[in-house]
């Protein structure tokens, strides 16, 4: 009797694992959500400024409905968008990434880059994210410089360490950025100063939500501070959340709106809108993108 019951305690658990493995691979990976916040750091009486913020594409050529939802993202109507990096998983990616972006190009934008936007994917032991020591393994190079080519061709800001005032639903926006912290190519130093208190609002970007960049930027005095690079853990437990960030930044803040510790400063992590190729699941943590109304203090 013992023996047949740890055999059904067996197979039950290997049945409950594989179709918890479906659902992360097949469904809740595919189930694309718009997330929207209000995020309280204009002046008093100001009129609303929408913010549509996305990350962590990971597309591949294939990938059709994820470009095409991206694409119908126009119709939410943003002033600016901002996308913090990770776009490619494929060296022939950024016409399926011209392709998801199209409709936005018009609007006022900015970016970073994020690694994968720099070297392609390689397979990788998942268990790795746990250890912040392990060695970053390069894959093959992507077509950096085309991508970038297209989206400043369209108008849009290019923040890898650089600093620039723009103007967005009728009003002036600072914007500050550095190159993937991940990696190393940041460069806060070069960029770093006060903020100009004569604009409308002041924003970050990072791809990855490192907190010695996040530091800087909200001592500067930068009101709302824009990341990915996370997946919000990707693989998240119910009821207690990401189990890790891949980077500095605390598990508790993995995705979504926090307001940074010991400053007056907003941070959105957006949990992105992909997978890495080799570990193509998410669950508790579906892909998203996320709508920023910024308002009256």
């Amino acid at each position: 009797m013992r023996s047949k019951t740890v055999r059904r305690l067996a197979v039950g658990t290997v049945a409950a694992g594989a179709a918890t493995f479906a659902y992360a691979s097949l469904v809740e990976r595919n189930m694309f959500t718009l997330r929207r916040f209000d995020v309280p750091v204009l002046a008093p009486d100001a009129e609303p400024l929408r913010i549509l913020h996305l990350s962590d594409f990971h597309l591949t050529p294939g990938q059709h409905r994820k470009q095409r939802w991206i694409a119908e993202l126009a119709g939410t109507d943003p002033d600016l968008v901002v996308v913090t990096g990770d776009n490619m998983a494929h060296v022939d990616a950024v016409p399926a990434v011209v392709r998801a972006l199209t409709p936005l190009l018009d609007r006022p934008g900015a970016f970073v880059f994020g690694s994968n936007d720099y070297r392609g994917p390689v397979l990788k032991n998942p268990f790795g994210y746990f250890d912040r020591d392990k060695p970053y393994v390069q894959g093959a190079v992507l077509p950096t410089e085309e991508l970038r080519d297209v989206l400043t061709g369209s108008g849009w800001s290019d923040l890898n360490n650089a600093r620039t005032t723009i103007k967005a639903g009728g009003r002036t926006v600072e914007l500050v950025g550095v190159d993937d912290p991940h990696i190393g190519r940041d460069d806060y130093d070069s960029v770093a100063g006060p903020a100009s208190p004569d604009v409308d609002v002041r924003i970050g970007l990072t791809h990855s939500p490192e907190p010695r960049v996040l530091d800087r930027m909200a001592d500067d005095g930068f009101d709302l501070l824009l990341a990915g690079h996370t997946h919000g853990g990707q693989v998240a437990v119910p009821f207690f959340g990401a189990l890790v960030t891949n980077c500095g930044l605390d598990r508790r803040m993995a995705k979504g709106l926090h307001r940074w510790p010991f400053s007056s400063a907003f941070l959105h992590v957006s949990a992105g809108l992909g997978t890495h190729p080799t570990a193509p699941v998410r669950f508790s943590c579906p892909p998203e993108a996320s709508i920023l109304t910024l308002v009256p203090r």
